[in-house]
């Protein structure tokens, strides 16, 4: 929502840093993803606003570090479709028993080229594509939105010089998005309730754009044991405006709270254990949870307009491919705990929404790279096994 002002990077004081240390500091790092990861936060994702896609491991899965003067450029494919319902973290089974759920359908792509500027530092340009559509079980009417969604660019840098870390090592990036999706998509559809064709905005969790502009800050962390990899990968998407300018519906604005839809925060947490298979050159497979979602209160400013705030906690199963400088993955995240939580606008009135969830996110993506003014003729590795 993905996941996608530029502040200065985190950048290693020029003290030196003994190599015991540093690798402490990364499996620490690391080892504190399992515990965040699979605690019990308060706030997160709901129905559905799906923007991020997310990859599972460190540089090894995608062939090492990159190399100066090198780009990469990647393309990952997100789909779920959610349907069952929650209020907190119960499902509203009488919902799909009466025919009243309510389908979103999304497919995301997300297309992204980085370019490495020195051995630690590289900047990114992420674009992605959205393909989504919405109704209600027992309705005829059909909400469909296609489109390019909020454009995001990165700067990004390795806590600790690749040449002399390579077996663990922590990159931190620093971003803005800006609003170049489509906010207030509209619809013509016929509920068949002798009203013909009408114009319907469509519902947020399926429209491209945000309506506004966004920081990011998102990381990754990797440590090796013998030929495993652990890693810990991250983001976060805050957003300082509070809502945008579409009205939701015809009668949204006598419920001003909720008149207008929210600019909503939103991240995405992975960590887990990557492991090469060693009869298969190039082969890695992966496994750990996922936790992604839509705080109830934004990190800056205001937190009103309509929102469905909640997150999803899956486990992740998943298998990376590289050869020759192109890199194929795919993944599943099945959803083991859904909460749909209380939004602001609902705490005022003493209510609490509903959301839909989906069972599964089907993930995918292939990269690959290339030096066009040739003065690499490799990535240098993330680890020796």
């Amino acid at each position: 929502m993905l996941l996608d002002s530029v502040p200065l990077t985190i950048e290693q004081s020029k003290g030196v840093v003994s190599k015991y240390m540093k690798s402490i500091y990364t499996f620490l790092l690391t080892a504190f993803a399992a515990i965040s990861v699979s605690a019990p936060l308060v706030h997160a994702q709901g129905c559905v606003v799906a923007r991020s896609n997310g990859e599972a491991g460190g540089p090894d899965g995608q062939g090492g570090y990159l190399t100066p003067g090198e780009f990469e450029f990647n393309t990952s494919y997100r789909h779920q479709f959610s349907f069952r319902h929650f209020i907190g973290p119960v499902e509203q089974t009488q919902r799909i028993a009466l025919g009243t759920e309510v389908e979103n359908k999304i497919n995301l792509e997300n297309l992204n080229l980085t370019y490495q500027l020195t051995s630690r530092f590289s900047v990114s340009a992420n674009v992605p594509v959205m393909s989504a559509s919405r109704h209600s079980n027992n309705s005829a009417a059909i909400q469909f939105a296609h489109g390019i969604g909020d454009t995001s660019f990165m700067f990004s840098g390795w806590l600790w010089n690749p040449k002399e870390n390579t077996k663990g090592n922590v990159q931190f990036g620093f971003g803005l998005q800006i609003p170049s999706g489509n906010d207030n998509v509209v619809t013509i559809t016929d509920a068949l309730a002798g009203k013909g064709p009408t114009p319907t905005t469509d519902d947020y969790s399926i429209q491209p754009g945000s309506g506004g502009y966004g920081i990011i800050f998102q990381w990754t962390a990797f440590k090796n044991v013998k030929s495993t990899q652990l890693y810990f990968n991250g983001s976060y998407l805050a957003t300082p405006e509070n809502t945008n300018s579409v009205l939701r519906n015809a009668t949204s604005s006598k419920v001003p709270a909720t008149a207008y839809n929210s600019i909503s925060d939103q991240y995405l947490l992975q960590a887990g254990i990557a492991v090469p298979v060693k009869k298969v050159r190039g082969l890695t497979l992966t496994f750990g949870p996922r936790f992604e979602g839509v705080p109830a209160n934004d990190l800056i400013g205001d937190s009103l307009g309509f929102r469905r705030p909640g997150f999803a906690l899956s486990i992740e199963p998943g298998a990376q491919f590289y050869f020759h400088g192109h890199a194929i993955s795919a993944s599943i995240g099945k959803a083991m705990y859904r909460d749909r939580t209380i939004s602001v606008p609902d705490s005022l009135v003493g209510g609490h929404g509903d959301a839909a969830f989906a069972d599964y996110v089907w993930l995918a993506s292939y990269s690959f790279r290339f030096d066009p003014f040739h003065k690499h003729s490799k990535a240098m590795p993330a680890h020796h096994t």
